[in-house]
Parts: C-alpha cells; structure tokens; sequence
C-alpha cells in the first residue's frame, strides 16, 4: 500500500512539474515583446535584446545555484523562491516600460525574473529524476516539455493582449505599449501558479525504488554516485558540457530572431492593399503565429526525443539531432529556404532539437555520474545554458548575415564529440 501510495504520490509531482514549467517557459516568447518595446521607446535592437542576452546567461547561473541549494534545502523550498522572484520581475518589467526605463527592464526581467526561472527549473528536473529512475528520460521530457510549450500559450495570448491594451491620444501618438499592463497580468499569475506547484515537490524517501524496478548495468546507481567535486574533474562532464552548450546556442540564437525573421519571409505575403498599421498588425500576427507553432514543437520534441534516448541511448539522439540541425542551418543561410511557410516547417524541426537537449542531458548526466548528487552535478551543467544564452543571441544579432553558418559550425563541432564521447562507470570506475 506504501509502495501504492508513493507511486501515485510521483506522477503528482510529474504534473505540478508540468505547471511550473509552463509558465517558466513564457520567456522563450520574449521576441513578441521586443518590437512593441523598441517602438514604443525608440531602443536600439541591440540594446532591446540585451535583456534576453540577461537573462538566459542569468538563469543559467542560477540554475546551477539552485540544483546545490535543492540537494541541500530540498525542492519545496527552492521551488517556492524561484516562483516569488520570477512573478515579482515580471511585474518589474511591466513597471520598466510604463516608465521607459531599460536598465529597470534588464533588472526586473533578466535578472530577478531570471533567477526565479533558474530555480525553478532546475527543481522539477532534479526531484523526478529521483523519483523516476525506471523512466529517467520519459518523465525529464515530459517536465521540460513543459517549459517548451509555455512560448506556445504566450505567443498566441500575447500579441492580442498588447494590442488591446496598447492605448493612441488624439493626436495618433501611442502613449501605451500594451507590454506594461499584459506583464502585470502574467506577473500575478506567475507568482500563484509557480509558488502553488512549488509545494507539492518532496524528495522521495531514501533507498526507494518503483515496484520491480532493477536499474540498467550501463547506468552509474545511487551508492556509486559522483558528487560535483568527482564529476567535474571527468573530461565527460566537460563534454557534456559542451555539447549542450553548442546546442543551444544555436538554438536560442534562431529563437531571438525568430518572429522578426518569419515576419521578413512573410513581406512578400501581404495584400498589397494594405498598408501602415495594417501591415504592422499583420506581420505582427505572423511573427507571433511563427514563435507559437515552433513552441510547440520545442515543447514535444523534449518528450520525443526524450523517450527516444530511454530506447537507442542519449548518446545516439545527440549524434542525430547535430548533424540534422546543422544540415538545415547551411540551408536556411543559403537562402534556399525562402518561404515563409517552409521557415516556419524548419522551424519546428530545429526547436524541436533544441527542447531535446534540454530533455535529454538530465537523463545523460544522471546515467554517467549517478542521481545521488544530480542537483548539484546538472545545475553547474546548466551553466552551459547561460553561456548560450549570451553567445547564440549575441551572434544572431551582430552577425545577421553570417549567424546562421556559424551556428552550423557550432553543431558541427558538437557532432564531434557525441561522437567520440565514452560513459563513465561510476566511483568503481
């Protein structure tokens, strides 16, 4: 009965993992907000982006603090912090543009808001790998999947709630964005659904493992686990390492430029009768539907690619997933992929790799060096999370012409190493 009770007890958890990776993953739908910012106060793309550039490299690092305050604090808490930091910088960022200030908007939205998300994702991926040790990467995937598809919901709710609160005087000047009042929404709701979820997150009891569970001879068990000290001193830490780190740069690079890119594709598309706010409006709508759709599929190929690895290995998914992006990439540079639609396909595709790294390194890193100290471990990998997170965006930015070919560099080299990357064996090692 025990047993019994515990196993319904972890799919609970799966589901509040679920929730709280939702509304983290709103901030991948940051490009829908940075054209109605950069309109409405005259910034800079450069200086508009550097607000993702902030946060991504912010989340990252406190996604490693928050994996070695969940090994030593527990998830409830760590949870519960993450969700009061990231709805209070969401409500930051509101105020930031109702002023017109960028540096408040850097603070409250790429760095409180950063760290909440940082602790708060980090959380559910340590705490079900814990309590999932027969379905390690099914169940990483269907958490961070979570965190792929939250872009969805925001980029199809977003665009029509700036609009509708984008406010115009009598003299046609807009005097209102729209952004303030749809951050202040979500900031509140950020902060009761986020804190809500965070208590029910509980470490399992020690020693448990699922009704007729056996692990796998090639995974490292819990009593042969490496804590940080021994894993970082592994050159496969290092690797994978890199390897997530080449990923998603590359991947965060396209998402920055996503919905601008899919709108310049989309030009060509629009009815020729139309023109000023109209077309604004409709490029707008297709930018917006471009971040949706591919969000969709960031959100399910982490569960694919993710149930994948449990069958043909983590190393393998890795191996396919660079050489197919990177194929892509050179495609899209070379501008054969010149509609919209087609993008749009691509798109899916090439997130859908980028949401299956994310899914299946916490899986790849708990197999190598054990789940004893995963909290710690991964979280200090997810530093690779914030490294991209300035380096892909950075590239996209400044390089516009050349990104895509260095992006497909970048997976070039990561091919490398999935390829010639051999597992650890644990302490006995």
């Amino acid at each position: 009965m025990a047993n019994e009770n515990l196993e319904s007890k972890r799919w609970l958890i799966a589901g509040a993992a679920v929730v709280m990776q939702l509304c983290l993953g709103t901030v991948y739908a940051w490009s829908v907000f940075k054209k109605p910012l950069m309109g409405m106060h005259h910034w800079g793309e450069t200086e508009t982006q550097l607000t993702f550039m902030i946060l991504m490299g912010v989340l990252g690092c406190a996604a490693a603090f928050g994996g070695t305050l969940v090994d030593k604090k527990g998830p409830k808490f760590v949870a519960t912090i993450g969700g009061i930091l990231f709805g209070i910088g969401t409500l930051i960022a509101g105020y930031a543009d109702q002023i017109g200030n960028i540096y408040l908007l850097y603070l409250g939205f790429g760095v409180i808001a950063a760290l909440g998300n940082g602790f708060g994702y980090v959380t559910p991926i340590a705490t079900l790998i814990r309590w999932f040790p027969d379905k390690r990467g099914l169940v990483t995937g269907l958490a961070v999947m979570g965190f792929g598809l939250g872009a969805f919901f925001m980029g199809q709710i977003a665009p029509p709630m700036i609009a509708g609160f984008k406010t115009v005087d009598a003299a046609g000047t807009v005097t209102s964005s729209g952004v303030a009042n749809t951050f202040y929404i979500w900031g509140i709701i950020f902060l009761v659904l986020v804190t809500g979820a965070a208590q029910l997150f509980k470490n399992p009891p020690a020693g448990w493992l699922p009704a007729g569970f056996k692990p796998a001879a090639s995974s490292v068990s819990a009593a042969d686990s490496l804590n940080f000290g021994q894993a970082v001193k592994t050159p496969q830490w290092w690797m994978l390492w890199a390897m997530l780190f080449l990923n998603v740069s590359a991947g965060l690079g396209l998402i920055s430029q996503l919905s601008p890119l899919a709108q310049d594709l989309y030009k060509p598309m629009v009815d020729p009768s139309l023109a000023g706010d109209a077309v604004v409006k409709k490029l707008a709508w297709a930018g917006g539907l471009a971040v949706a759709i591919t969000a969709i599929f960031n959100g399910l190929g982490r569960l694919f690619w993710a149930k994948i690895s449990d069958n043909i290995g983590r190393k393998a998914v890795f191996a396919t997933m660079f050489l197919t992006q990177a194929i892509l990439y050179v495609l899209i540079g070379m501008g054969i992929v010149s509609n919209f639609w087609l993008f749009v396909i691509i798109g899916c595709y090439l997130l859908a790799c980028y949401g299956g790294g994310f899914a299946t390194m916490p899986a790849f890193a708990a197999d190598n060096f054990g789940p004893g100290y995963i909290g710690k471990v991964y979280g200090f990998m997810l530093t690779a999370w914030a490294c991209a997170g300035i380096a892909g965006p950075l590239v996209f930015a400044k390089f516009k012409s050349e990104a895509l070919f260095i992006a497909a560099a970048l997976l070039a080299v990561g091919l490398v190493i999935s390829i010639v990357f051999t597992g650890t064996k644990g302490k006995k090692a």
